[in-house]
């Protein structure tokens, strides 16, 4: 294997960085001189699971790294005895440099002052100050920060903040302009609007009208990336495909590749749009955050009502891998960053509602049916009581963590089914397709009753995380174990948009193997107890529940499950 400049294998004493993000390796594929009836290749990249076939007693292939650092090319030659014997396993290493940092980034953690910009790159820093209607609350999207960058434990645990805009009059703005429009960049952003409507809401604007900005299209209720282009055809507009949803975190990124004339938009790390745009107008002007100059009058206009975080900008285009990478917001290799958006605790409480006094986003479930607290849990009967929130907690397309302790009510189970469902939470709309935590009777077991002596059926469950779809199929992952009668349980389920899966844990301990899952937006109320249809609830859960918490992102691992869940 020869593999072309600008890289070079790393040998011993001598592993070179070279290239970049977005600069393709070339490496040519030849058999030895022993070798004479080679007729292709088996090939794979170490960042890939799947390998590749290429023909030919002398091949070259192309490749794409995804990320910086250290990489393994995995080669098998295959020759023309029978159906091909494959020869034994040949690898070469390499060596991708990292891409230029960040022009600028601003994560609004200081109790004061102005926004600090601590980007990577070196140069000159563009620290963004904050007007009036503009404050900074401990409702960042990072959370509760309870380790450093390396892992290590923080002495005490630190509530990120974030940048709390009032929707009127309230912006933040550097000094000057922090990018080249002209150039290419990107553009990274956590938004949380906490209403929207028929008015744009500008997260991000720099040039005036010429310039970029990024912002919710008010008239089509989306997520767009808008900017001017030399010679026409004036503004371009690249609009996500799917609404966007007020009072949930959502993770928002714009591509302008200027080398291959497109822009392209990302809606939680997900590509969403592209458009061709031949040359963007090089527009000077301070970096907006919050608002952008008026299309129809001087000054400004699109003032953003609600959260803005982890605001991030480059001046070159990022690989779709660096984009997702921002979108799962990772804290070091075993975690990542969660912030709770609600957190509802039984304990002690009575009346008709439940309220989250610990979350800081303070989301409110409803009581009904016969659903009531008794100091200890909510009581479901598994006929009509259910508890509701208002909306969405989360964005369904992003990456989010729920978790609940609950105990089943055995003498009803005990009655239920082959096939019967109760749902223990979740977000479902009239075709079921969002997502949600269920119990379901598979099976029946014969047993002897400890008290009587005597042979009882008892139905045999498991628990489910995943979506329902309307015609009973599912895509869900299955707890190993079938679910206890007799206790309490702690049932968690995490969806890792990045990725595409679903995971489930059963107390701390991961149940299967994560599942392939792709996220559909809800249009339903988040339910406790029961499922959504058509105008009405089904699936109702025999049940106490003794709480139930929800965060934004997805938390990595069985350890950041154990310490941040419990089991």
């Amino acid at each position: 294997m020869t593999i072309a400049a600008p890289y070079s294998e790393c040998l011993a004493n001598d592993c070179r960085a070279a290239g970049g993000l977005g600069v393709d390796v070339t490496v040519v594929l030849a058999p030895n001189e022993a070798d004479t009836n080679v007729v292709s290749y088996l090939y794979r990249l170490s960042s890939e699971n799947v390998w590749r076939t290429v023909s030919g007693a002398t091949a070259t292939v192309t490749l794409t790294p995804p990320r910086s650092g250290l990489y393994f090319l995995e080669v098998r030659a295959r020759d023309d005895v029978g159906r091909g014997r494959l020869g034994p396993s040949t690898q070469v290493s390499f060596k991708v440099a990292e891409g230029d940092g960040e022009t600028g980034r601003w994560r609004f953690g200081e109790a004061e002052g102005a926004a600090l910009d601590s980007g990577t790159r070196q140069g000159t820093r563009h620290d963004a100050v904050l007007s009036s209607g503009a404050i900074r609350d401990e409702r960042g999207r990072r959370g509760l920060i309870t380790l450093d960058p390396q892992g290590v434990p923080l002495p005490e645990p630190v509530t990120d903040r974030g940048l709390q805009l009032d929707g009127i009059g309230g912006y933040a703005a550097t000094d000057g302009p922090v990018v080249q429009t002209g150039a290419s960049y990107t553009l990274s952003a956590w938004v949380r609007p906490e209403s929207l409507g028929g008015t744009d809401q500008v997260v991000l604007a720099q040039g005036g009208t010429d310039g970029f900005r990024l912002l919710y299209d008010g008239a089509h209720g989306t997520w767009a990336l808008r900017t001017g282009t030399e010679g026409g055809p004036g503004q371009v507009t690249v609009p996500a495909d799917r609404p966007a949803v007020p009072g949930v975190w959502t993770h928002l990124a714009a591509r302008y590749d200027a080398a291959a004339g497109r822009l392209r938009l990302y809606v939680n790390g997900r590509l969403q749009a592209e458009e061709s745009a031949v040359a963007l107008v090089a527009a000077d002007g301070p970096l907006e955050f919050g608002r952008g100059a008026s299309t129809v009058s001087t000054g400004y206009a699109g003032y953003f009502g609600g959260s803005l975080d982890e605001v991030a900008v480059w001046q070159r285009p990022l690989t779709d891998t660096e984009i997702a990478d921002e979108a799962r917001v990772v804290v070091n290799g075993g975690y990542n960053a969660v912030e709770l958006v609600a957190d509802w605790s039984a304990t002690g409480r009575s009346g008709t509602t439940l309220t989250d006094t610990a979350s800081g986003y303070a989301p409110e479930l409803a009581l009904s049916g016969a659903a009531s607290l008794d100091g200890q849990a909510l009581v479901l009967d598994g006929v009509d009581g259910a508890a509701t929130a208002d909306g969405s907690l989360v964005d369904d397309t992003g990456s989010f963590t729920v978790s609940t302790e609950l105990m089943l009510d055995a003498a009803v189970i005990s009655t239920k089914p082959v096939g019967y469902v109760g749902q223990v939470l979740g977000r479902r709309s009239v075709d079921g397709s969002v997502w949600g935590l269920w119990y379901q009777v598979t099976g029946m077991d014969t047993v002897v009753d400890p008290d009587t002596l005597e042979e009882v059926t008892v139905p045999v469950g498991f628990w489910r995380f995943g979506r329902r779809n309307a015609d009973g199929t599912q895509v869900a992952v299955t707890s190993d174990e079938r679910a206890r009668l007799d206790g309490r349980v702690r049932l968690t389920g995490v969806h890792d948009a990045q990725d595409g899966a679903i995971e489930l844990y059963v107390g701390s301990a991961r149940n299967g193997a994560a599942v392939p899952f792709t996220a559909t937006p809800g249009a339903g109320d988040f339910t406790v107890g029961a499922a959504t249809g058509t105008g009405s609830r089904r699936d109702h859960l025999p049940a106490r529940v003794m709480d139930v918490r929800v965060w934004a992102g997805a938390m990595a691992s069985t350890q950041q499950v154990d310490t941040a869940v419990g089991g």
